[in-house]
């Protein structure tokens, strides 16, 4: 612990944002970086706990608090304060293989368990991870490490997302032949096309695609598994695969009209869209263009919060979120203490900018869709009604209903699963929950020599967790083709 008074002499300082009518115009990132004094300071912040819950993952009341990656925290943290900027580098990349990712779109469930946060603010860990990983590459510290030695494995990797670039990495790393197959057209999975480039620029994944080419792994592009290649042919071609396709299946809403008009998409489909035509791969359809519109956004968690961003970003005349929960206290209660996961009231940047923009919160609680209009065969009106859970029934309240202008209504309600047609290619089980089947703890399918990981195996969830999953399904699959186990 370099200072042990830190925590008492600074005051958190977080990345500040660039304003919001400002970022609004474009689609770059909008957040700028701290001087290094500043990081120094914050760095000094950490207590070096004697047990660093920022690093432990534990379960509380059926949510997760501290890190599911395990970073080594304090001891980063510390060499961050000391001026060590390339061994605290070198300490975060021993759990953590792509803070680049993880410094800009996690949650930092490490920051929720800090201790610093039980009378005062976190330590701002996922900024100071952020640091780094960018002084790595703008000093020439991340470079391509090949393998010393060949195993003479093949494996392949099916799906390009958090996981699968995880799995990919660690089985490069010990030597196996990697080939990841990725039916889009870029690598990334969720990374690239379910989260908008204000929140992480497309060229970070390139900048990172070009060091594992670097390293031997293969990337084959436009290749969706069952119909370019044939499971049969993959099963025969290589010692393993890997799994790692996501939980793309969506969830729909059960609203009346809804069906029988044009208006209504599920937000994944929108804002893969958006970053194509952003890319310049493909225009956007006039039906997902949210200008002069008013937008009605289902669903209160991330991914709807980034349909905000991305519709004020195209100019739309309104936007509304409806959210089927309660609204959250804006501090925590005595029922939900430290070190447990904050059910507290959280205002993303996409909520900070309707907010500036339209004058209010954009968000309406214990309210769902009740019924669709149309005219012309376009979505115009919609009737939301008030619901609340009754013995785990969701119930909506008689004479609450209510209509609102939509001309654009986007469906962030999650997922439920993995998509059917591979895993039935496959031959694999499945659980109730529509993931891939495994034992507790395992990644290893019923099918020998294929296994899953991330959203596929776990169902819906963060990126951080998809890249642990990764990580661990990796090990498993080298102890499987090896014959022992080296971690």
């Amino acid at each position: 612990m370099g200072k042990q008074t830190g925590f008492l002499e600074y005051d958190r300082v977080e990345n500040a944002e660039i304003p919001v009518k400002e970022r609004i115009k474009g689609y770059e990132e909008f957040h700028s970086y701290n001087s290094e004094e500043v990081r120094r300071n914050q760095g000094a912040r950490c207590m070096n706990c004697g047990v660093p819950f920022c690093q432990s993952a534990m379960n509380l009341s059926g949510m997760v608090v501290g890190c599911p990656l395990h970073n080594l925290i304090p001891e980063w943290n510390d060499c961050i304060y000391k001026g060590e900027d390339s061994h605290a580098l070198a300490r975060l990349l021993k759990t953590n293989r792509f803070p680049e990712f993880t410094g800009r779109v996690c949650p930092a469930l490490c920051e929720k368990a800090c201790i610093c946060g039980q009378y005062d603010l976190p330590v701002t860990i996922k900024d100071n991870e952020l640091y780094l990983i960018e002084q790595g590459y703008k000093n020439g510290l991340m470079k391509p490490e090949p393998p010393a030695k060949e195993s003479g494995k093949k494996i392949a990797v099916i799906g390009s997302g958090p996981a699968g670039l995880s799995a990919a990495d660690y089985l490069r790393r010990r030597g196996h032949s990697v080939t990841v197959y990725e039916r889009e057209d870029e690598i990334g999975g969720l990374l690239m096309y379910g989260i908008p480039n204000m929140k992480l620029d497309k060229s970070v994944i390139t900048r990172r695609r070009k060091i594992m080419e670097a390293e031997g792994i293969v990337f084959k592009t436009g290749v969706n598994v069952g119909e370019k290649i044939k499971v049969t042919k993959l099963k025969k071609d290589y010692d393993a695969i890997v799994l790692c396709c996501g939980s793309k299946e969506p969830r729909k809403l059960n609203a009346e009209g809804i069906d029988d008009c044009e208006g209504a998409y599920f937000a994944v489909d929108f804002l893969t869209a958006a970053t194509k035509a952003l890319l310049g791969r493909e225009d956007l359809p006039e039906h997902f263009n949210a200008k002069d519109r008013n937008v009605v956004i289902v669903g209160g968690g991330d991914t709807g919060n980034d349909c905000i961003g991305t519709v004020i970003r195209m100019g739309c005349k309104s936007v509304t979120a409806l959210e089927m929960m309660p609204k959250p206290p804006v501090e925590r209660t005595p029922e939900n203490p430290w070190p447990e996961w904050p059910k507290t009231l959280k205002t993303d940047y996409g909520h900070a900018e309707a907010i500036e923009l339209f004058g209010d919160d954009p968000r309406i609680y214990k309210t769902t869709v009740k019924k669709v209009f149309s005219k012309s065969g376009r979505i115009s009106e919609i009737e939301t009604v008030e619901v609340f859970f009754d013995k785990g029934k969701l119930t909506q309240v008689k004479g609450s209903e209510k209509k609102i202008k939509c001309d654009l209504l986007l469906i962030a309600a999650g997922f439920v699963g993995a998509q059917k047609k591979l895993p039935e290619a496959f031959g694999l089980d499945m659980t109730a929950r529509g993931t891939v089947a495994t034992a507790d703890g395992e990644y290893a399918t019923n099918v020998p020599g294929v296994y899953a990981a991330g959203d596929m195996r776990r169902g819906q969830s963060l990126v951080v967790w998809a890249l642990a999953e990764g990580r661990a399904c990796a090990a498993q699959v080298d102890e499987f083709v090896m014959g022992y186990r080296n971690h």
